[in-house]
């Protein structure tokens, strides 16, 4: 079976939730916890390292807290999955970070490098706000948390 962690899955909600708000005003951790059901102190370390990317940035202050860095529409779900998993490969060994007895002589190579070419444009095409307007499109679709 293939699943993201749930660092990635953290990270794509919490940028999904600074989308859906498309405030022009910094959002707390602390409501985008609430709103997404996720750790906050767990965001906070995930949002440090999306803001060291260039996807969010943060505000300090009373009135501080994070908001998008570039539109939504810029940021796909597929660098925000590399962001917080590494490459996307289907198995291991594609990446290098399993030996197998096979490398060089795999039946399955081609195959693994076409799913996973297939699985990486699905993501890259697919920006945080084309998510946002499937929720409103489709808001029956949507996980109710």
């Amino acid at each position: 079976m293939i699943t993201l962690s749930q660092k990635c899955q953290y990270a794509l909600r919490g940028v999904f939730e600074l989308a859906r708000r498309s405030s022009t005003e910094p959002i707390a951790v602390a409501e985008i916890a609430a709103a997404q059901a996720i750790p906050p102190r767990f965001l906070e370390i995930i949002f440090a390292d999306l803001r060291q990317a260039g996807v969010v940035k943060s505000i300090r202050g009373n009135r501080g807290g994070h908001m998008l860095a570039r539109p939504a529409s810029e940021i796909t779900v597929g660098e925000i999955i590399r962001l917080a998993e590494g490459p996307i490969n289907l198995v291991k060994c594609v990446s290098g970070s399993e030996q197998c007895p096979f490398i060089g002589h795999c039946p399955f190579m081609s195959l693994w490098d076409e799913a996973t070419a297939a699985m990486g444009s699905v993501f890259d095409k697919t920006s945080i706000q084309d998510m946002v307007e499937r929720e409103k499109a489709e808001p029956d679709r949507m996980c109710k948390l």
